[in-house]
C-alpha cells in the first residue's frame, strides 16, 4: 500500500518573531489577496484527525506521553495560484510544522514556516499574513525558520479501487472552500530539527486543496 511519506527536511533553524495578522504592516494597508493552495499534511492523532470535529487532538498514551493530548504536524504547501495585491503567489512552496496542544479553544502552542530560497520577501509578506487568516488560532509561538529546498511529491494511496478515499463537504479551519480530504496515512511524520523535533509513524494523513480569499474573512 502506497503512502505519503512526510518529513521535514530543513536544517539549521534560525528562528525569528513573525507578527501574526499583517505581518507587521499596518492592518488597514493590507491589500486584496486570494489563494487556492494544496497540502500534503500529517500529524500525530490517529486517522482520521478528530482536530476537524473537536478542539482537542488525540490522546497519545500510546507515544509514551502518558496519554497527553497533542497534534504535532507537517503541512507541506503548494500554492497553485494567489495573489497579495499586485504580487503573484503562484507556485510558491513553503512548509508549516507545529503542535496544536492539548485544546487548541485555548490557545496553541508552536508553529514554524519554512520558505524555499526562491521566495520574494513580497511573496513572504503575502503568505504571512494569509496563513493566521486559514488557521485562526492563537499561537505561543509563531516562527520564521531557515529557508531550506522544499520536495512536493504525491504518492496516491487507493481505497477499495484505484480511486483514493475521500471525504467532503468538511470545513478546513478558515478556509471556507476544498475539494475534499484525499485521505493518505503517512508512513514516517517527522520534524528533526529546532528545540521541538519529533517523530511519529502510520499516523494520520491526507491531502487537500483549499481556497480562500480575503472577502471571506472581511
Amino acid at each position: 500500500m502506497n503512502r505519503i511519506a512526510v518529513s521535514a527536511a530543513v536544517a539549521g533553524v534560525a528562528a525569528v518573531a513573525l507578527a501574526l495578522g499583517a505581518a507587521g504592516a499596518n492592518p488597514g494597508a493590507t491589500p486584496d489577496w486570494a489563494m487556492n493552495a494544496t497540502i500534503i499534511e500529517a500529524c500525530s492523532c490517529t486517522m482520521f484527525c478528530p482536530c476537524y470535529f473537536s478542539t482537542v487532538p488525540s490522546g497519545h498514551g500510546g507515544h509514551g506521553a502518558a496519554g497527553e493530548h497533542y497534534c504535532r504536524f507537517n503541512m507541506g504547501y503548494r500554492v497553485n495560484r494567489g495573489s497579495f495585491g499586485s504580487v503573484k503567489l503562484d507556485g510558491v512552496k513553503f512548509w508549516i510544522a507545529g503542535d496544536l496542544g492539548s485544546d487548541f479553544s485555548k490557545g496553541s502552542d508552536w508553529a514554524e514556516i519554512t520558505f524555499e530560497p526562491s521566495v520574494t520577501k513580497a511573496q513572504r509578506d503575502g503568505i504571512t499574513t494569509i496563513v493566521p487568516k486559514v488557521y485562526p488560532v492563537t499561537w505561543k509561538s509563531f516562527t520564521v525558520g531557515k529557508d531550506a529546498a522544499i520536495a512536493w511529491i504525491l504518492r496516491r494511496n487507493p481505497g477499495m479501487t484505484a480511486d483514493p478515499v475521500v471525504i467532503k463537504n468538511l470545513r478546513y479551519f478558515g478556509a471556507p472552500r476544498n475539494d475534499g480530504f484525499v485521505l493518505m496515512p503517512n508512513e514516517v511524520e517527522a520534524y528533526r530539527v529546532g528545540k521541538k523535533p519529533f517523530e511519529f509513524k502510520g499516523t494520520n494523513g491526507f491531502m487537500i486543496t483549499y481556497d480562500i480569499t480575503s472577502k471571506d474573512v472581511k
